[in-house]
């Protein structure tokens, strides 16, 4: 998947970060035993030396078999005798050598000039982080959710409301099925829907956040060439897990009713979940978009019904946050 340049010089600075940490704390080790055992960086240079006698020997040609054989002895020994004073300081053989978060390609990015897969990791993360941005996930996790605030004839119904979206983060894969919420303003789609995503991302899965009227305002400036970044549809169709929240309240044209049925209906060919959120009917969600689309959010997803009253209204009368 493409990403933009803002995201490709951010995961290099990371990268570049944390190999420079690993090395640099390499060094301090270095310098640390070297200091309480000062045999220890003499056999380091004794080591050095040999890899350059073993270069001038071959370039110089004769009885090379014979050197070689004999360096190589010299230095097995000095390798020996360098594991045995780190063993008697009850440290581990690669106590002295950089500790890189990736073993493959050193945290470079790249092995043999092809990206590294923890480079390929890294990038989702920034360009999820960059979308991701505006979203209070922070303000709105399953433990500040409560549904005291519903009235008593909806309270049941919001209570397994609840509970079955904490389930779906707790058991999230890839092939978790679709949601679409429903209801009026003010009954903790929203809310409910960030405590899901705070939840999936907890387990490791690149998630994407937004409300539709945002996502469509990035799309049109990537789309007519307001904007450098040219990514967001990618994301939006790859992630895994992608949540729409306020569906309906956007400004409608032809192009964003196009995007909107584009992305839903490519992500589900691809088998990848989609939460939907929406104060719209099924039959108002027909009338603003399209009857396939409505068809197609009817046939592949799950619907779950909000119930009660305004409780942001409600709280905001008691005084609470």
């Amino acid at each position: 998947m493409g990403y933009n340049k803002q995201v490709y010089e951010r995961t290099a600075a990371i990268l570049r970060e944390r190999k420079r940490k690993a090395e640099q704390e390499a060094e301090q080790r270095r310098f640390n035993f070297f200091t309480a055992y000062p045999r220890a960086e003499q056999i380091e240079q004794a080591l050095a030396k040999t890899g350059i006698t073993t270069a001038r020997a071959v370039l110089k040609g004769g009885n090379v078999r014979d050197q070689l054989s004999r360096l190589k002895q010299e230095n097995q020994a000095l390798q020996a005798e360098l594991s045995g004073l780190l063993s008697s300081a009850h440290l581990p053989g690669n106590y002295l050598e950089p500790h890189y978060t990736c073993v493959k390609c050193s945290d470079s990015g790249y092995i043999d000039g092809r990206m590294c897969s923890c480079m390929k990791q890294e990038l989702r993360s920034e360009a999820y982080r960059e979308l991701n941005a505006s979203s209070p996930l922070a303000l709105c996790s399953f433990e500040q959710f409560s549904t005291k605030y519903y009235p008593e004839a909806y309270r049941e119904k919001m209570e397994r409301v609840f509970h079955n979206c904490i389930e779906y983060a707790e058991l999230f894969s890839p092939r978790s099925p679709n949601l679409i919420f429903m209801g009026g303003t003010g009954l903790g789609k929203t809310h409910l829907s960030l405590a899901i995503a705070g939840g999936v991302i907890k387990k490791g899965y690149g998630v994407v956040y937004g409300s539709v009227n945002n996502i469509i305002n990035r799309l049109e400036q990537e789309h007519f060439g307001r904007s450098d970044d040219a990514d967001t549809r990618q994301s939006l169709i790859e992630c895994d897990l992608l949540i729409l929240d306020d569906l309906g309240t956007e400004f409608r044209t032809s192009f964003s009713i196009a995007e909107i049925y584009n992305i839903v209906n490519t992500r589900q060919m691809t088998s990848r979940p989609t939460i939907i959120s929406t104060n719209l009917t099924m039959e108002q969600l027909g009338a603003a978009y399209t009857d396939r689309f409505a068809s197609r959010i009817m046939a592949d997803y799950k619907r779950v019904l909000f119930q009660g009253e305004d409780i942001r209204q409600k709280k905001r009368l008691l005084g609470h946050s």
